[in-house]
């Protein structure tokens, strides 16, 4: 036993500084989004909503203006984001920050934990059919291993 006292007590420096949410506009990503708002507003952490435009090559060789069509999404995205914290300003504070990134979205999702340096990572239940294929971005998130992951339902 050592004669080390520990008269200093450490307040409010555990928990997750950054949270990621992915959000695409689907219900439950929407309901992952306002999940992460709150852990972000109990940790007094930062909200980081990702927005990962898909990238489309077959679309585009179709002419479809894929960039122009994801960049809309982003846009009314923040919109409603923008909206729902103006609602809730009075009631509670969350700092918030929103990013897009370009590719499929499990990788787009991996490179912004990375790059934004992510504590945890929240996102919503798959609502595609073709996840069982493929597996769901959350599944591979988790597998993944290298951040707390919250899926949503």
């Amino acid at each position: 036993m050592t004669d080390q006292r520990h008269d200093r007590f450490e307040r409010g420096t555990d928990g997750p500084k950054v949270i990621v949410a992915g959000i695409d506009g689907s219900d439950s990503s929407m309901r992952a989004a306002a999940y992460a708002a709150g852990l972000a507003r109990r940790q007094n952490a930062m909200l980081t909503l990702v927005y990962v435009q898909p990238v489309m090559p077959a679309g585009a060789a179709l002419g479809v203006p894929v960039a122009d069509t994801t960049g809309e999404v982003a846009e009314e995205l923040v919109n409603e984001i923008r909206t729902a914290t103006e609602h809730l300003k009075d009631i509670w504070n969350v700092r918030w920050e929103f990013h897009t990134f370009r590719g499929d979205p499990y990788n787009g999702l991996v490179t912004a934990a990375d790059e934004l340096k992510a504590d945890a990572v929240v996102v919503g239940a798959s609502e595609s059919a073709g996840h069982r294929f493929i597996g769901s971005v959350a599944v591979r998130l988790v597998k993944a291993g290298r951040w707390p992951v919250t899926v949503v339902p």
